[in-house]
C-alpha cells in the first residue's frame, strides 16, 4: 500500500508585520496573473508603480494589531490544524504551505517526499472554488512538482462548499453566538466579476439570469459566487433562520474593477438604516483567522457599525483548529483517499 500524504495550502502572509516584509508579500501576491487579471505590462505598472509604493505603509500597522506571540495568525492556525491532523490520523503524513510567502509550497512538497509519500492529496484551504485561490494554488504546486522532479499519484480535494464535514462545524460555531434578536451577515472574500464571468462557458448565465448565483446550472458549477450562496443557504437552513434574519456580502476589495456585490461595508450601512442594532458576522470563506477577519471585520467594520448607531457586534471566529472542524476535515480527507479522482 502506497504511503499517503496531504499538503494543505493557504493563501499566505508576511513573515513579519513590517513594511519591508509586507511589501515582499504583496509583490508576490499581486503580481500573480490569477489574482490581478490584467495584461503583464499593466499589472507590473499597477503593482510596482502604485500599489507597492502605498499599501505596505498602510497595511503593516494593521498586521501589527493582530500579530500573535507565535507569529502571523494565519500561519499559526494553519500550523495548529496540521499538527492536530498529524496527531489524529495515524496513516497519513500532513504538511502545510502558503501560496505566497512561507512556508513555501516547494518546502512542503519536499518535506512530504522525504517522508516517503507516494499518494499525495492537494488540499487548497478554500471551500469555494476561485481562480485567484484554488486554481492559482494548484497551478503553482504542479509547477513546483515538475521543478523538483517528483511524480507522486495526485488527488485534488476540490471545493467543499456544502460538505457536511465543513458546514456542520461552521453552523455549530455560529449557533452559540446568535439569538432571535441577532441579524447574521455572511461576509465572503470579494472577487472581481470578471473572474466569475469567465467560469460561465455558456456566456448566458452569469450576470444575465436573475439571482444567477442562487440558480444551479452547469454554467456555474465552479462559480465562486454560486458556491458562497450554496454555503449560506445550507447553513441558514441548518440554523432555521428566516429570510429577514440573514444577509450576504463580499469584503476585501482592491482596485477600480467591478467586484461581486454588495460590499460588506455597504451592507452594514444598509442594515443599520433598516434598524439592525445587534449584528453577528461570519466569514465562511476563511478557514483560519487572518487580517481580513481579525482587523478588517473585528476592528474596521466594528468601528463603522458602532459609529453608524449599531449597538452590539459579534465577529464569529473562523473554524481555525476547532476540534469539530479538524475531525470533519480528517473525515473529508479519508473519503477522498477512499474514493479518489486522480488529477
Amino acid at each position: 500500500m502506497s504511503k499517503k500524504g496531504v499538503l494543505l495550502i493557504n493563501v499566505g502572509t508576511p513573515d513579519e508585520p513590517t513594511i519591508k516584509s509586507v511589501r515582499n508579500y504583496l509583490r508576490e501576491f499581486l503580481l500573480d496573473p490569477d489574482v490581478i487579471d490584467a495584461p503583464y505590462i499593466i499589472r507590473q505598472l499597477l503593482v510596482r508603480g502604485l500599489i507597492l509604493r502605498v499599501r505596505p505603509k498602510k497595511i503593516a500597522p494593521l498586521y501589527q494589531k493582530i500579530w500573535m506571540d507565535e507569529g502571523s495568525p494565519l500561519r499559526v492556525y494553519s500550523d495548529r490544524i496540521t499538527k492536530s491532523l498529524n496527531d489524529m490520523v495515524d496513516d497519513v503524513e500532513f504538511d502545510f504551505a502558503m501560496r505566497y510567502g512561507n512556508p513555501s509550497i516547494q518546502s512542503g512538497l519536499e518535506n512530504l517526499r522525504a517522508k516517503g509519500v507516494e499518494e499525495l492529496l492537494l488540499l487548497p484551504m478554500f471551500p469555494h472554488y476561485a481562480q485567484a485561490t484554488t486554481e492559482s494554488a494548484l497551478k503553482h504546486t504542479y509547477k513546483k512538482l515538475k521543478e523538483i522532479n517528483w511524480h507522486p499519484e495526485i488527488i485534488e480535494m476540490g471545493h467543499f462548499d456544502t460538505d457536511e464535514e465543513y458546514v456542520i462545524p461552521l453552523t455549530k460555531s455560529i449557533e452559540s453566538q446568535i439569538d432571535n434578536d441577532t441579524h447574521l451577515l455572511f461576509s465572503y472574500h470579494g472577487l472581481p466579476v470578471s473572474h466569475v464571468k469567465r467560469i460561465d462557458k455558456s456566456k448566458n448565465h452569469c450576470q444575465k439570469v436573475d439571482d444567477c448565483c442562487s440558480v444551479k446550472s452547469t454554467a456555474n458549477s465552479l462559480c465562486y459566487g454560486h458556491h458562497c450562496m450554496n454555503t449560506t443557504r445550507t447553513v441558514v437552513g441548518l440554523l432555521g433562520l428566516d429570510d429577514d434574519q440573514w444577509s450576504l456580502s463580499f469584503q476585501s476589495r482592491l482596485g477600480p474593477v467591478k467586484w461581486l456585490e454588495p460590499s460588506t461595508m455597504d451592507k452594514v450601512e444598509q442594515l443599520v438604516k433598516r434598524g439592525v442594532k445587534k449584528l453577528a458576522i461570519v466569514a465562511p470563506a476563511f478557514l483560519a483567522d487572518g487580517l481580513e477577519t481579525l482587523e478588517e471585520l473585528d476592528i474596521g467594520i466594528r468601528e463603522h457599525f458602532l459609529e453608524l448607531g449599531g449597538e452590539e457586534l459579534t465577529v464569529i471566529k473562523c473554524l481555525n483548529d476547532n476540534q469539530d472542524w479538524v475531525e470533519g476535515l480528517s473525515k473529508m480527507i479519508s473519503k477522498k483517499f477512499d474514493n479518489p479522482v486522480a488529477a
